[in-house]
């Protein structure tokens, strides 16, 4: 399947669902960056393409736990976002950021369990 990059024509919202879905998973104090939910979709979107889908998501999506891949908050562009909105949100549920205005990704990254996949088997060591 084709790599969209921007706006997502038909199956729209089967992939934003996706992307809403795996979103809503995030705990508390955790956060997801841009490209790894990308990738955890099997690239169906871009890094921007999930930025987009963030920017038009459900109200019950928190949508303040993905972040750029350098820890940062992506909002502060935004003219309809007030300046600081994302950080304090992420501030209330406990993440600590640096004084670059980065948060530890190795520290609060959040990494979804492999529910449901198969177990890989065991190989016996070759001879």
């Amino acid at each position: 399947m084709p790599r969209v990059h921007g706006d997502v024509r038909g199956e729209k919202a089967q992939v934003f669902r996706r992307v809403y879905g795996l979103v809503s998973r995030i705990p508390k104090g955790r956060v997801m960056t841009y490209g790894q939910i990308a990738t955890l979709i099997e690239s169906r979107l871009s890094p921007r393409a999930v930025g987009w889908a963030m920017h038009g998501c459900p109200r019950r999506v928190p949508w303040q736990r993905v972040v750029n891949a350098a820890g940062g908050t992506s909002t502060e562009r935004l003219p309809d976002m007030p300046p600081g909105l994302q950080r304090a949100l992420l501030e209330a549920e406990g993440v600590v950021f640096r004084r670059n205005g980065t948060l530890d990704l190795a520290r609060y990254r959040w990494v979804p369990s492999l529910a449901g996949a198969k177990p890989r088997r065991r190989t016996a060591p070759r001879t």
